[in-house]
């Protein structure tokens, strides 16, 4: 990070290093922040933090199969509320208004039952051994499935290729095989036929399969009140399996399915350090209790909720003193985060979002990478270079889509002081969407996602613990909580320091698009004007971001901070006028 005031030797060198870091690629750890208050906040927390309480969060939740209102998540929820009133959280109903830290638990009725599955095996007829059962593949069952009578149900398997031999099959009273989208299936075998259930395989191929032959990625199937049907899903070595006793003749599987579907509240449990001269103005971070998985996201709750404990700590010894509000949300995915920015006055003093979701990977075991999953920038318009969207997918924005912001580099930058610590690998990627950062987007604030992928395990039953790393819960935790300390109480010279370090971003981001844009036009893949087009919008959106670093000074911008942001917007617009223009020369770039 840059000192401030910025001079032009400390802004090449920095630049030199953010050209080098700030794209999709590996991030090279910098040296450390020079930004006072956040070195300060990294001497705090850094000592307080400890991988392993949040890795015992994650081993809790491990044990149970987690959706909104069954056992699992709420036994969740109630573990972290635990640790919230350890940590010295007061519950909101007895808190008192000079208490500070508080927290509560919001229940709403949900518009159907939940899903809780007990067990379930798949069985050869005349094998003694299931080929499947929950104890080994907790994933088997889909989500919606019914009981199977007591002692279970036997049926003929028919092997069906596509969904077109549904018309010259019968499968009424049989057990439907076949590779494919499974609640499809469902529906066309059980619901629209009268098949017993379905067998479905589906894995997708960075998932490797191949190797990990026994997992089982889970699916869910439409909720159906009337009939109890289910659904399995295979693993590869099941698949496998099965086709080859297929190939032999006919077969026969028993199935023994017991689930329930209890009426339940859907809770959500939300922690608040109230800010000490701003407390209407807030901090967000988020994390989603449901899915099975250990990284997904027990690991996202563990390091949100040790966060929680570390902020309390700080704040009760009187060592740190946020000044705008830090809240924590745990609940079900999107959903909760959507629920908290509903109520519109509170909404309006969001002044950032977070989500935490898969955050504790071991990657030499998932082959995961460390992510910060940007806001709308022109690389989620334009996805070159260095740029690069994960196989999780997708596409490309319009470009009324991208959302001008500081956020995306200063959380980077606070990513690369605890990688320069420690050595962890900090990548970004193009917004993609799909968790609790989308809900404040559509609310029109500031909202990053903090993630792993590719993950081998994503959704599958090799999702567990023996795959969640201590050590980058830590490192994830750290920088995300010194993040929110250090926006939380900004003062004038942390401001001008975050606009000198964004001004820096700018200045490498348009050098790197500069030299991919004359390489473009050079190879004959594209004309001149489309490349300026792109370099204009890389300039157009650092100059907003930079213009909207005067929300950052608690209180508001002073008169120093607003000279500092128009001086940087002015280079930036300076620059992008420089590189914009028409190649001169083969040495132009």
């Amino acid at each position: 990070m840059l000192p401030h005031p910025l001079d032009r030797r400390t802004l090449c060198v920095f630049a030199a290093l953010m050209t080098l870091s700030a794209a999709a690629g590996a991030q090279r750890p910098a040296a450390p922040s020079a930004i006072p208050a956040t070195s300060r906040a990294f001497a705090l927390v850094r000592p307080e933090y400890s991988g392993e309480r949040a890795r015992d969060v994650v081993a809790f939740m491990d044990r149970y199969w987690r959706l909104p209102g069954n056992r699992g998540y709420d036994a969740s929820l109630d573990t972290v509320a635990a640790i919230l009133g350890s940590a010295g959280y007061v519950e909101e109903s007895r808190s008192r208004p000079t208490d500070r830290l508080t927290y509560r638990i919001e229940s709403k009725p949900m518009a159907r039952p939940t899903w809780e599955p007990d067990s379930a095996s798949l069985t050869l007829v005349g094998d003694r051994v299931p080929l499947l059962r929950t104890a080994t593949n907790r994933n088997m069952l889909t989500i919606n499935s019914r009981s199977t009578p007591a002692g279970g149900v036997e049926g003929e398997v028919v092997a069906l290729g596509d969904d077109s031999l549904f018309a010259r099959t019968d499968v009424r009273g049989r057990i439907v095989f076949a590779e494919g989208n499974v609640s499809r299936l469902f529906a066309e075998a059980v619901q629209k036929r009268g098949a017993l259930g379905v067998l479905a395989y589906s894995m997708p191929a960075y998932l490797r399969p191949e190797v990990h032959r026994t997992t089982i990625q889970f699916r869910s199937i439409p909720l159906d009140t009337t009939r109890a049907g289910w659904a399995i899903m295979l693993s590869t070595e099941a698949r496998d399996r099965l086709r080859a006793r297929l190939a032999a003749g006919p077969v026969r599987v028993r199935v023994a399915i017991a689930t329930s579907s209890p009426v339940s509240p859907e809770r959500t449990l939300i922690a608040e350090v109230r800010g000490s001269v701003r407390p209407d103005e807030r901090f967000v971070f988020s994390a989603h209790v449901q899915e099975p998985g250990a990284n997904d996201n027990a690991s996202g709750v563990g390091a949100q909720a040790e966060m929680a404990r570390v902020l309390a700590a700080l704040v009760r010894g009187g060592r740190t003193d946020p000044q705008r509000t830090i809240t924590f949300i745990w609940g079900n995915e999107i959903a909760a985060t959507a629920a908290f920015l509903a109520d519109t006055a509170r909404t309006r003093g969001v002044r950032w979002g977070m989500s935490l979701d898969m955050v504790g990977e071991d990657t030499k075991l998932t082959g995961g990478t460390f992510l910060i999953e940007k806001m709308p920038d022109p690389s989620a318009v334009w996805t070159r270079g260095e740029d690069r969207h994960t196989a999780w997918g997708g596409s490309p924005l319009k470009e009324d889509e991208i959302v001008p912001h500081y956020f995306n580099d200063f959380v980077l930058r606070r990513c690369l002081d605890q990688a320069a610590a420690t050595g962890w690998v900090v990548r970004t990627n193009p917004f993609e969407g799909g968790s609790d950062h989308t809900p404040f987007l559509r609310a029109r604030k500031p909202g990053l996602l903090l993630w792993h992928f590719t993950d081998e395990f994503y959704h599958t039953d090799g999702d567990r613990l023996d795959k969640v790393s201590a050590r980058t819960l830590a490192n994830v935790g750290t920088a995300a909580l010194v993040s929110a300390l250090t926006l939380a109480s900004a003062d004038g010279p942390t401001t001008r320091a975050i606009v000198a370090e964004v001004e820096a971003a700018a200045m490498a981001r348009l050098g790197t698009e500069a030299t991919l844009s004359r390489a473009s036009v050079r190879s004959g893949a594209t004309a001149w004007p489309h490349e300026e087009h792109i370099l204009r919008a890389w300039g157009s959106y650092y100059e907003g971001a930079l213009a909207a670093a005067s929300e950052i000074e608690v209180g508001g911008a002073s008169p120093e901070t607003t000279a500092a942001i128009q001086a940087a917007v002015r280079r930036v617009h300076d620059e992008t006028e420089r590189i914009a223009r028409v190649p001169q020369g083969p040495n132009d770039r």
